[in-house]
């Protein structure tokens, strides 16, 4: 029981940040019909802004970590104006060639500047770890997971109780009809990606401490991301939050009680069985992002 207990502290932890992955590419894919294999890049560019600003800069952890979200922020509307909006109109293999290319020149860039060798971020969290009973957890991780939270209650209340929301979920349901009623659509693509960047620089600023940073971080951030929308259902927020968890859950259970090799594949075997019998996802809305 004990070991359970602690393995699902690590869920609620880990699934917090997967859900700030998936949250973001959900938005994105639902709203603008984007593939953006980049998504993965983002969340390692949120990583190594925090490690720029923090550890070259010598700025408190906390300002570095909000300067790497807003950094991601700026990242992603740099990518939608530069590389997307010249591809509005273009069909959905065009697009995806061009996010594959962002991938590989943010990915090569990154090694570029920062060498192969991997990164570590010091923070103001004392080493000794909370231990409540049997279960123990370090400040840094309990940290992430309320900063994570904190960001997911910002992303829900953002899309269902503000006007910029209401454009978002006017544009993912008829685009055509939203700028009829005089919604920016050019405006809304920008700020979809923008927002669907900083969380998953949020994400990688937040566990780029936990564990290293190096520019291979982002391949299998960007393939659980993927695998969370797949589980969670295209154009649910609460979809994708909750597959974040629930990928988590299946990986911890699997490094726990099976082996840690197989960790990254119980969580896809999951994907596998749930696309079989739900293709569409657990928690799909067809009919709007929220």
């Amino acid at each position: 029981m004990t070991e359970l207990l602690q393995h699902i502290v690590n869920t609620l932890i880990l699934g917090s940040t997967y859900a700030l992955l998936g949250i973001g590419l959900t938005l994105i894919f639902g709203i603008m019909r984007v593939v953006n294999f980049a998504h993965g890049e983002l969340y390692s560019f949120g990583a190594y802004a925090l490690y720029f600003v923090g550890v070259m800069l010598g700025l408190n952890f906390f300002v570095a970590l909000i300067v790497a979200v807003v950094l991601g922020c700026f990242a992603g509307a740099l990518i939608e104006v530069v590389l997307l909006r010249p591809m509005r109109g273009a069909d959905i293999d065009t697009t995806m060639l061009v996010m594959i290319g962002a991938m590989i020149v943010m990915q090569n860039g990154e090694q570029f500047v920062w060498g192969g060798v991997a990164k570590s971020v010091s923070t103001p969290f004392p080493e000794l770890p909370l231990v409540i009973g049997s279960i123990s957890v370090s400040w840094l991780r309990l940290f992430v997971f309320c900063a994570a939270l904190a960001l997911i209650g910002v992303s829900y209340l953002l899309i269902n109780r503000t006007k910029l929301g209401k454009a978002m979920r006017a544009t993912f349901q008829d685009r055509d009809a939203a700028s009829l009623m005089g919604v920016n659509i050019q405006f809304i693509y920008m700020a979809t990606f923008a927002i669907g960047s900083s969380l998953a620089a949020a994400a990688g600023a937040l566990l780029g401490p936990v564990y290293v940073i190096s520019p291979q971080m982002g391949n299998l951030a960007s393939l659980k991301a993927f695998a969370i929308v797949i589980l969670g259902g295209l154009g649910s927020i609460g979809g994708a939050t909750i597959g974040g968890f629930l990928l988590a859950l299946a990986e911890e259970l699997g490094a726990g009680y099976v082996s840690s090799g197989y960790r990254d594949a119980m969580g896809f075997l999951i994907i596998i069985v749930v696309l079989l019998f739900k293709p569409t996802g657990l928690f799909a809305r067809a009919e709007r992002i929220g």
